[in-house]
């Protein structure tokens, strides 16, 4: 649960652990309202070559800047407020809530989505953001899509996902997947567990590798013709191999939600935003989670999270129809008693 701080200045969240006589909390700072970019969400957020990196995006209502729903725009920023269009269309197929990774010196983006009819399950690397290289036109993992992606022991993984026939009429499979693949240069993958005990899922936006684990934090599924309702989760599990998986809570104390963001910072595990929410969690364990309450910021889902200059950011999104270009960076402050 959420403690409850002495009245300060601006919107802060507690984190225990401190020594005694010092309690961290945090506070979120507006950045700008409306960054330069076109409104969007499910845009790639990588952080690179000392810059923060926004990767495509969906935007329907935006037929300039979104002719194809998804674009593959290439933007980036050192201080949130001044972003620069470094590559205004980029070789890969306009997409969004794919995988994105920084690996092996350079920028990946594993997959896609199915918004054009079809399953991107390509992998791009660039080490620039500029000049993009196709590294697998069709990777073993096959058609998915809202996949989990992160870097672990040197390898790129590939968690979970799932098809969404009703979007791509020609591959009519309904599957939902709750297998771990891994890759080393995005070219060779390796199947490493077909059926991992967990529920199949996806839906999770930027990663959580913390204390040397894999975590997956809640998640779920899209809706599809055979399973017409969404499936949401709020448990907790880690692995340090991907084939063996502990699961440390069952349900935790934050809502179960869709279109998330997980990021690890200050030492800790986040979950922010999700299913049109504007809360902001945290744990050091994984097991025990707190509230950082206050959230100034607009509800929202599929936002773009970066850790970046000793702060956590959080970037555009959407909400019900409502597509934003805002920059936040939360913070945190040292207070003495």
């Amino acid at each position: 649960m959420a403690k409850k701080l002495r009245p300060t200045e601006g919107k802060k969240g507690v984190a225990s652990g401190s020594p005694a006589g010092i309690s961290s909390s945090y506070r979120w700072t507006s950045v700008t309202p409306q960054a330069p970019f076109a409104a969007r969400d499910g845009a790639g957020a990588l952080v690179f070559r000392d810059r923060m990196w926004l990767l495509g995006g969906w935007n329907p209502h935006d037929k300039v800047h979104f002719p194809r729903i998804c674009n593959s725009e290439v933007w980036s920023s050192a201080d949130g407020l001044n972003w620069t269009l470094e590559n205004p269309q980029a070789p890969w197929e306009g997409r969004h809530t794919a995988g994105y990774a920084v690996f092996d010196g350079k920028m990946w983006i594993v997959g896609g989505d199915a918004n054009q009819g079809h399953y991107q399950n390509d992998v791009w690397s660039s080490w620039d953001g500029i000049h993009w290289t196709l590294v697998n036109s069709r990777a073993p993992w096959g058609p998915r899509v809202l996949h989990y992606t992160l870097v672990h022991d040197q390898k790129i993984w590939v968690i979970g996902g799932q098809t969404v026939p009703q979007m791509v009429p020609s591959e009519p499979d309904e599957v939902f997947y709750n297998d771990v693949w891994n890759s080393s240069d995005g070219v060779t993958w390796t199947e490493v567990t077909r059926s991992a005990p967990w529920p199949p899922r996806g839906m999770i936006g930027g990663s959580a590798v913390f204390n040397g684990r894999m975590w997956l934090l809640g998640g779920g599924t899209y809706n599809t013709p055979a399973v017409p309702v969404r499936k949401l989760y709020n448990d907790v599990w880690s692995s340090v191999d991907g084939v063996a998986w502990v699961r440390h809570v069952e349900s935790a104390p934050w809502q179960r939600r869709l279109y998330q963001d997980v990021a690890v910072f200050d030492g800790r595990m986040w979950v922010l935003e999700g299913s049109n929410l504007n809360d902001v969690w945290h744990s050091s364990d994984g097991l025990n989670w707190q509230e950082a309450p206050g959230t100034p910021w607009a509800p929202r889902h599929a936002a773009s999270v970066f850790v970046y200059n000793g702060g956590l950011w959080l970037v555009a999104g959407s909400c019900e129809g409502a597509m934003f270009s805002d920059v936040w960076r939360l913070s945190p402050v040292v207070i003495w008693s």
